[in-house]
């Protein structure tokens, strides 16, 4: 086998996008997210189009039991992982801090700190056993400056930056590398997930520039994931041209 790739929340967006790119250079690759359905079809095509191997693992990352089972399922041969792309993570509601859905606080936090944090406990002994490594931690422009209504989300990706710099930190003497990327304004599922499905929302927050794609995040994930062994990029910011900073965006009337 060649090296191999785990990324987690693959069925869609980013992670998706980070399947195919890593899948086209080569490497094989364990996906993971909670549609059955979805990995099936992606390990069809995968396979087919490249010409590698690609494990399924079928679970959400928000229960440490079903994480655990899953990775410790992994034949020995697909445990010898090279790089951890968290990815799995999502936006649920907009509201006020007094006014938020106690269920849409959990989902986030559960998803994006707890899950990347049970993954990562799970798969750092794996990267630890090849004495080297990789994790790519996706983390947002949220994670960097809030914003009005985003508060809960907000919260849970600026964890997602600490606890990049703090993975930095205590895995510096096992010479595992982490990288924290950090997307703004991206059209992927992550609108319509927000706003539970709401399309013609979804659709409006996008409107009036070119956002960031799925791809766009997928090719810095690759370049960083290939740079020299004595080369690591700590963390980036990145957002379309038509993006400033999280609230300020040029935008042509629609």
């Amino acid at each position: 086998m060649g090296s191999i790739v785990m990324i987690t929340g693959a069925t869609a967006g980013f992670g998706k996008a980070c399947a195919e790119k890593f899948g086209g250079a080569g490497y094989d690759l364990i996906l993971t997210g909670r549609r059955k359905d979805r990995l099936d079809t992606e390990k069809q095509n995968l396979e087919k189009a490249h010409g590698i191997k690609v494990h399924i693992l079928c679970f959400d990352v928000q229960d440490f039991a079903a994480t655990r089972e899953a990775i410790e399922s992994l034949p020995d041969e697909w445990k010898k992982i090279s790089v951890l792309i968290n990815n799995a993570g999502l936006a649920a509601g907009l509201a006020p801090i007094d006014g938020g859905s106690l269920e849409d606080w959990e989902t986030m936090i559960n998803t994006n700190v707890k899950g990347l944090l049970y993954v990562s406990k799970l798969v750092i002994p794996l990267l630890k056993a090849q004495k080297g490594g990789h994790i790519i931690n996706i983390g947002s422009i949220a994670g960097k400056e809030v914003y009005a209504n985003g508060n809960v989300y907000c919260a849970s990706k600026f964890a997602v930056d600490a606890l990049s710099k703090a993975m930095r930190i205590d895995l510096l003497p096992y010479g595992i590398k982490v990288t924290g990327l950090h997307p703004g304004a991206a059209e992927t599922e992550f609108s319509l997930v927000r706003f539970k499905g709401d399309e013609a929302r979804a659709e409006k927050v996008y409107q009036g520039f070119t956002p960031l794609y799925a791809e766009d995040i997928a090719n810095v994930a690759l370049y960083c994931a290939t740079l020299p062994p004595h080369v690591c990029i700590n963390d980036l910011v990145i957002t379309c041209t038509a993006q400033a900073n999280a609230t300020t965006f040029l935008k042509q009337p629609v």
